[in-house]
């Protein structure tokens, strides 16, 4: 620890910290344009000019460390100014640097109202300029379908660089030529590559980098701001997200640490135009072979009647990815009520179930935890698709550490960071787990060794002997002891680890989600928004879809109740690690749409099996009380590792086929995707397998 004294101040901080870090401890306003935590340090900008005591000029605190500060002459503290006349001049001299090339187009800026250079103009600005020259211009450059670009309103402070290459682990960016001729664009005017490039949206302190497909939009102050969690894959992101009206306008990012840090993936942040289009605003009922429109009445009746005499086993639900906790408890609640044992919230056909412990299906190393580890192995999990923020802090330790990576997959794909490829199946998994080969040995040597098993390891016909082989190699390896529990299942649906903690799956001689879209298997089948099953083959089957989007499960439906999508419910889910967060409201459903619960509970009624809830209030109260540990919203948790000592003692061979994953479902991979344009684009290029140029337009 070191101490200095800010504006008379005096503080005890870490001889490591910059003298920027040094000053907010102590209370003081620094402004920055190119400084940021999360990103190393270029002082390109010199806004963030302090005076030092004795120092002959200001200094940059940003590149300056606090253990660098020399003692008084009688070894008094190091006195720091933030607030002195020198500083004032400077800063506002280099404000006025910064502003003689700027077009000062604030009126049509897409930044305006959020601008980092409109508020410290305001503060250090002033009201005319000594240089008479001609603004520079440049050319604006394409960069992708998602962020837009007007480069002349760019101040260099490489923010944007730094996180491409730093963060997102790919050299898309950087800079051109020298002086007043340095532009930032891609290499040959190429899209960037990253699936994080929609954060440097937010990195920019100006309007150079703004987002396309919200271009012209909306105004910052027009909007209705509400925080809530991400469902696009299973981390749980902290997002907020902002309407105007009724309309759900873009999606940003929210600080949390122990998550998602302040970042999000380019599918969280652009799935919005999603949000409404091909929206399901009114029951439908199919007569004569095609779907008509309905009203709630006629709908329920129509369900009612169908199922007055079928037998209780041969009725069954499918929970989809998508769904909160609420519906889902509600869904369970009632097809208990009806007698049917047939529940599955695992329409991937995952082996996952809570009879084995919560320890069996979690990602026990923890998010933020994984950065203890020392030693990571990827079984079929590909994180730069199955959980890009997560990659993203993969990445990080791995820059930081040089820790061992292997991967077991079918593919050698780039995830940003280096690995070891080990193989392709269950085989390399099995030697591994019977200590043969270099990375068992490091694996054996790891204090910390991290078992990461991702979908495509586990949904598949043979994924329980995966998980089982896993489960062995992970205490053989060390990976699961007294104080740490290596043993991370990495799931990409959101709805997944709150369905198992509410133990959605079959009851004794219940059918799976497999076996019921099997034809002939049921009379009657629910889907609540479960659109990733093949619905061939089940003409014979009544089929009620309760979703959002006119997809895969709407087309195959003979009645469809249309719900409410993510930013329209309050809801509860648990991401991939355990951890329970709250999601909240943002919007309302179009038209007749209503909360999937309240559908659930006004359909019970006319199934002569009315649930006992008739408020958001009374349902979460009868959750809680049925599965207490709901109510402890954003706490990691820490379970028991028996469950893993359970999967391990289970003795199944699974099949030598590699683990492959879908390449093709990431921008496409629920209703919301594949009903939003821009997921379409990024899907199309992804297809083509290169970046796409052209020209702004």
């Amino acid at each position: 620890m070191a101490k200095l004294v800010v504006d008379g101040i005096e503080v005890e901080v870490a001889a490591d910290m910059t003298l920027l870090q040094a000053c907010e401890e102590a209370g003081a306003e620094i402004p920055r344009f190119c400084y940021h935590d999360r990103l190393s340090i270029a002082g390109n900008c010199r806004m963030c000019l302090v005076e030092v005591k004795g120092a002959p000029k200001p200094v940059a605190s940003c590149a300056q460390s606090v253990r660098d500060l020399r003692p008084g002459p009688n070894g008094e503290p190091p006195e720091v100014l933030t607030k002195s006349g020198l500083v004032k001049k400077a800063r506002e001299g280099v404000m006025e640097f910064l502003l003689i090339n700027h077009p000062l187009d604030c009126p049509i800026c897409d930044q305006g109202g959020e601008c980092d250079l409109q508020d410290q103009a305001m503060a250090y600005g002033v009201d005319a300029s000594r240089f008479a020259e001609n603004k520079r211009a440049v050319e604006d450059k394409y960069i992708g379908p998602l962020v837009k670009t007007i480069m002349t309103r760019c101040i260099h402070c490489t923010r944007c660089v730094r996180f491409v290459t730093e963060v997102g682990g790919v050299s898309d960016l950087g800079a051109t030529g020298r002086g007043e001729d340095m532009e930032i664009t891609t290499y040959l005017e190429s899209a960037m590559r990253s699936e994080m490039q929609g954060n440097v949206i937010d990195l920019c302190p100006v309007g150079a980098l703004t987002s396309r497909p919200y271009a012209f939009s909306a105004r910052p102050w027009e909007l209705t701001k509400t925080e809530s969690i991400d469902v696009m894959d299973a981390l749980g992101s902290n997002i907020r997200v902002d309407a105007r009206g009724r309309e759900v306008m873009r999606i940003m990012p929210r600080v949390n640490d122990a998550v998602n840090e302040e970042w999000i993936s380019d599918k969280t942040r652009f799935i919005w135009d999603g949000l409404k289009t091909q929206r399901l605003d009114k029951p439908y009922v199919r007569l004569g072979g095609r779907l008509q429109p309905a009203d709630w009445p006629m709908a329920f009746a129509t369900i009612a009647r169908q199922m007055a005499s079928v037998d209780p086993k041969r009725i069954g639900a499918i929970a989809g990815d998508l769904a909160a906790c609420e519906e889902m408890f509600a869904l369970k609640d009632l097809m208990t009520r009806l007698g049917s044992p047939n529940i599955d919230c695992r329409q991937d056909g995952a082996p996952f179930n809570p009879t084995y412990g919560r320890a069996s299906y979690l990602f026990n190393a923890g998010i933020a935890g994984l950065e203890d580890a020392d030693a990571i192995l990827l079984v079929g999990a590909y994180p730069r698709w199955d959980a890009t923020v997560l990659n993203a802090r993969i990445r990080k330790l791995w820059l930081a550490t040089g820790l061992p990576i292997g991967l077991i997959g079918a593919d050698n794909p780039d995830l940003t960071y280096d690995y070891a490829y080990l193989g392709a199946g269950a085989e390399t998994l099995g030697e591994l787990a019977e200590s043969r080969g270099a990375f068992a040995r490091t694996l054996k040597r790891a204090k910390r060794p991290a078992i990461i098993i991702g979908p495509a390891a586990c949904a598949r016909p043979d994924g329980a002997g995966v998980l089982a082989l896993a489960a062995r190699l992970a205490e053989g390896c060390g990976a699961v002891n007294d104080d740490w529990n290596g043993f991370s299942v990495l799931h990409t649906a959101a709805s997944r680890v709150g369905g198992l903690d509410l133990g959605l799956v079959p009851g004794r001689g219940g059918l799976d989600a497999a076996a019921m879209v099997k034809p002939g298997a049921l009379d009657v089948l629910f889907l609540l928004g479960a659109d990733e099953i093949a619905p061939e083959g089940l003409e014979e089957t009544f089929i009620v879809y309760i979703g959002t989007h006119g997809d895969r499960g709407a087309h195959a439906a003979d009645v469809i109740l249309p719900g409410a999508t993510y930013t329209e419910k309050p809801g509860t889910y648990v991401n991939t690690e355990g951890r329970v967060q709250i999601a909240s409201r943002a919007s309302f459903p179009p038209g007749d749409a209503r909360e999937d619960w309240a559908i659930l509970r006004a359909l019970s009624a006319d199934l002569d099996q009315q649930l006992p809830y008739d408020s958001p209030l009374a349902l979460r109260a009868a959750m809680l009380a049925a599965h207490p540990h709901l109510g402890d919203s954003d706490v990691t948790p820490v379970e028991d590792a028996s469950g893993v000592a359970t999967l391990a003692k289970r003795r199944m061979k699974p099949k030598a086929a590699a683990f492959a994953r879908d390449a093709g479902s990431y921008y496409l991979g629920n209703p919301i995707c594949r009903a939003s344009k821009v997921m379409g684009e990024l899907a199309a290029m992804s297809a083509d397998g290169a970046e796409a140029t052209g020209t702004d337009g």
